[in-house]
């Protein structure tokens, strides 16, 4: 199959996911009494809540019960333990002499993935499914992958492992081994995509939260926006509050997964560039304008730490990040430019609506 292979430079593909959700778009709620309606459902190996308020308690929950549709159908297609979801059985395919047409939604979370591959010098890689897999067997014997399983591992991911044909939707995987795995961007697409269906429902004030990467549209009825907590650095530590609307806020770190192996913490999130678990104790939350750029971001930036992670975020109009981190036996924290409530008061902190982050394709 013939075509121009993609090389992701511009993030292009957020704009078609959350084009005018995060604004608020769709029918305005009817005036009235306003029903609140909180549900949670597992999906995507997580619980999922869903908060709206709606004109009314049937409307609600007709758009609840639409979001709770969308997620499962993409858990049908992004999932990296059903063998018969999309992303699967594209993985079980590799390598692939020609190119595989796939469907409109692995390919926006596909071009998405390659864009952040490329903005983060492969701190994010979608491709990293044969280093997770072997990390999984490290955190369960509590030893370092073997060197030459390791070397095998990290042949299959990279720059270059995956392929993209614009003109055909089609994806190649070339090198042997290869498996995707979405597990750092397909729950924020699925909550972008989420707050856009409920928004088509008529619902402009909801929540979304996938295990503590929330999404939120506008504010409830007489409020600034909605009060999240970002999760602290260890269990049990003190969690600071933001007030956020048309907002997403992601966090990546190991304060709940987490392995020692030779007196060193590692956390479960692996760095593609060394097949190893991320060193801890560290932890990095994101606050941007979609909830893809969020989940990405957060996994990209704890690869990269503070030292070089602060640049990544401050490359991404209205995106910002707060990263903890132990050095020395004391906890150590940066938030980088726009972080909402630095140098704030909690009272004064103010809600955030960040600007769009996406360029169309030349």
């Amino acid at each position: 199959m013939a075509g121009r292979v993609y090389r992701a430079s511009v993030l292009f593909v957020v704009a078609g996911i959350v084009a005018g959700s995060l604004a608020g778009c769709g029918p305005p709620l009817a005036a009235g009494p306003v029903a609140r309606l909180s549900q949670t459902r597992r999906i995507m190996g997580v619980p999922w809540v869903i908060t709206v308020h709606a004109s009314d308690r049937e409307s609600g929950e007709q758009a609840v019960a639409a979001a709770f549709a969308e997620i499962e159908r993409l858990n049908g297609i992004l999932s990296d333990y059903d063998a018969d979801s999309e992303l699967a059985r594209l993985s079980a395919a590799a390598p692939m002499v020609e190119p595989v047409p796939v469907g409109d939604d692995l390919w926006r979370v596909l071009v998405a993935a390659e864009a952040f591959r490329e903005r983060s010098g492969g701190g994010f890689d979608i491709a990293v499914g044969p280093l997770t897999t072997l990390w999984r067997q490290s955190r369960q014997s509590e030893k370092l992958p073997r060197p030459d399983k390791l070397a095998l591992a990290r042949a299959a991911v990279g720059a270059g492992s995956i392929e993209l044909v614009i003109e055909h939707q089609a994806v190649r995987l070339p090198k042997p081994g290869t498996r995707l795995d979405a597990g750092g961007i397909g729950r924020g697409y699925a909550a972008d995509r989420v707050i856009k269906i409920l928004a088509d429902h008529g619902i402009t004030s909801a929540l979304i939260d996938s295990s503590g990467d929330v999404l939120a549209s506008g504010p409830p009825p007489g409020a600034a926006g909605w009060t999240i907590a970002v999760a602290p650095l260890r269990p049990g530590g003190k969690a600071e509050s933001l007030v956020l609307a048309h907002a997403a806020v992601a966090t990546s770190g190991d304060a709940y997964q987490a392995v020692e192996i030779g007196g060193v913490r590692y956390s479960h999130i692996v760095d593609p560039r060394t097949g190893i678990g991320v060193p801890g104790p560290a932890a990095v939350t994101v606050v941007a304008a979609d909830a893809i750029t969020a989940d990405a971001l957060a996994t990209a930036a704890s690869v990269l730490g503070p030292t070089t992670g602060p640049a990544l975020i401050a490359s991404f109009p209205g995106t910002s990040a707060r990263f903890a981190w132990q050095e020395a036996g004391a906890s150590q924290t940066l938030v980088t430019p726009g972080w909402p409530g630095a140098g704030q008061r909690p009272d004064e902190r103010p809600s955030v609506s960040p600007g769009p982050i996406a360029s169309p394709l030349p």
